[in-house]
């Protein structure tokens, strides 16, 4: 098979639609529908059928996508090892990492990878595990540093962090004139994520399990970096970090509602391909990663 054959498809399948190809790729429709050609003859296989007005992978199509895509990684990949042979701690490290880990886990490691490689650079993309995944699965990213999931094939992940995750309020918040029972929470309004977010998820469970209304949200945000200001300034209540509750907890005005109830524990971990490339730095910087947690 040749690898630009193989490039093509891979546009291709991305748009169900060869003109549409032609743009993207500018070549024209008589190129890529004999480059399509070539493909099915070398698998023995149909890789495309109509839909409509445009096209879809047959299962045989599907399975062609999912080698071509990991021969383009492999590609990539010697490439940039042959790139860093003798190059030492340089080059740039891709990282995703969630909000609470970017915040509090990623500053001290990076500190340090930077003094003892001046030509490293850090390209990190924040956001939510779901979404860093299929991103390091695509070969966008060296490193994910997010929150524990289940386990993947092709992807090692190492515990470097254990987190609790607590519901919290202005320390003004009349909440803490007396002890605070989980049935007292649903008199208040909260600031959340969003429903399938596994903290809020989590949270909301715990409500159920106990016949309990789940909490009243007013406020809903994906950008968990604006939640602890956010409570300070509104008297809502939420469901944060207990990083944000630390030594800098006096100067933040925020303050954890005790009850073990609502203490969610989980592990951060640094996740890469089994098979991918890691670069010096990038291996340095897991390694620095790792070392916090022990």
């Amino acid at each position: 098979m040749d690898l630009r054959d193989l490039r093509y498809f891979e546009t291709i399948a991305e748009l169900q639609h060869v003109g549409r190809a032609t743009q993207s790729l500018h070549r024209s429709q008589p190129a890529l529908t004999s480059s399509i050609r070539r493909l099915e003859e070398s698998c023995g296989a149909p890789l495309f059928v109509r839909a409509g007005r445009g096209i879809r992978l047959t299962p045989e199509g599907r399975i062609l996508l999912k080698w071509a895509k990991r021969m383009r990684f492999d590609l990539e990949d010697a490439k940039r090892e042959i790139a860093a042979v003798g190059s030492g701690l340089a080059g740039q490290v891709r990282v995703g990492i969630v909000p609470t880990a970017a915040q509090f886990l990623l500053p001290a490691a990076a500190r340090q990878l930077l003094q003892e490689g001046p030509d490293v650079t850090l390209r990190t993309v924040v956001g939510l595990v779901d979404a860093l995944r299929p991103m390091l699965r695509q070969g966008e990213l060296d490193i994910v540093i997010g929150t524990e999931m289940h386990a993947e094939e092709g992807i090692v992940s190492k515990v470097v962090a254990q987190d609790a995750i607590v519901v919290a309020a202005s320390a003004r918040h009349e909440l803490f004139r007396k002890p605070v029972t989980l049935k007292d929470l649903t008199r208040y309004r909260w600031a959340l994520q969003p429903q399938g977010a596994p903290a809020r998820d989590w949270l909301d469970h715990t409500f159920d399990r106990k016949r309990l209304p789940r909490p009243n949200v007013q406020v809903e945000s994906t950008m968990l970096l604006m939640l602890p200001a956010l409570i300070v300034q509104t008297g809502l209540l939420s469901f944060i970090s207990r990083h944000h509750l630390g030594p800098q907890a006096s100067r933040s005005g925020l303050k954890e509602v005790p009850l073990r109830e609502t203490t969610m524990v989980r592990r951060l971990v640094v996740a890469y391909r089994a098979e991918g490339f890691l670069s010096a730095a990038t291996q340095r910087l897991v390694d620095l990663l790792a070392q916090q947690h022990v």
